[in-house]
């Protein structure tokens, strides 16, 4: 999660908790955006060499939460928490195959394109991101000196 826009930048579901499946979503995540800092808790699979080596590659600070302080991980937290209650906990998935494309279509539509956020100044995601865009451009522009 980009946690200025809200937006989900990464994501995967697996059967099992291994690196593989946070590795997976880092690689969906860096595809398109690259932060300068990337923030987790100190599970094992944020730990494995394969992930903070793909940081390291992309030139990305790795911060880890304390030991046993989840409160310092409160975005990723808050966004689990939310899907829960939002989408898992409202659905009866007939199998992984059906999980995984709901738990999918929450994230990508519902999540960014139609969740508005009070932190946002109740917009979406999406519509924070294409704002915040839309002034900086409109700030670099003004700064062009032709």
């Amino acid at each position: 999660m980009d946690i200025y826009t809200r937006s989900i930048r990464g994501w995967q579901l697996s059967r099992s908790l291994d690196h593989k499946l946070t590795l997976s979503a880092l690689q969906r995540a860096l595809a398109d955006h690259v932060p300068l800092i990337h923030h987790s808790d100190q599970g094992v699979q944020y730990a494995a060499t394969a992930y903070t080596d793909l940081l390291n590659e992309y030139g990305v600070q790795i911060s880890m939460t304390t030991v046993g302080k989840a409160e310092e991980n409160g975005y990723a937290e808050r966004l689990i928490s939310t899907t829960k209650e939002e989408e898992v906990a409202l659905s009866d998935y007939q199998d992984f195959t059906d999980a995984y494309a709901q738990i999918g279509h929450f994230i990508e539509q519902v999540y960014q394109h139609k969740r508005i956020h009070s932190a946002l100044g109740y917009l979406t995601p999406t519509e924070h991101e294409v704002a915040w865009h839309r002034e900086t451009t409109e700030h670099l522009s003004s700064l062009d000196p032709d």
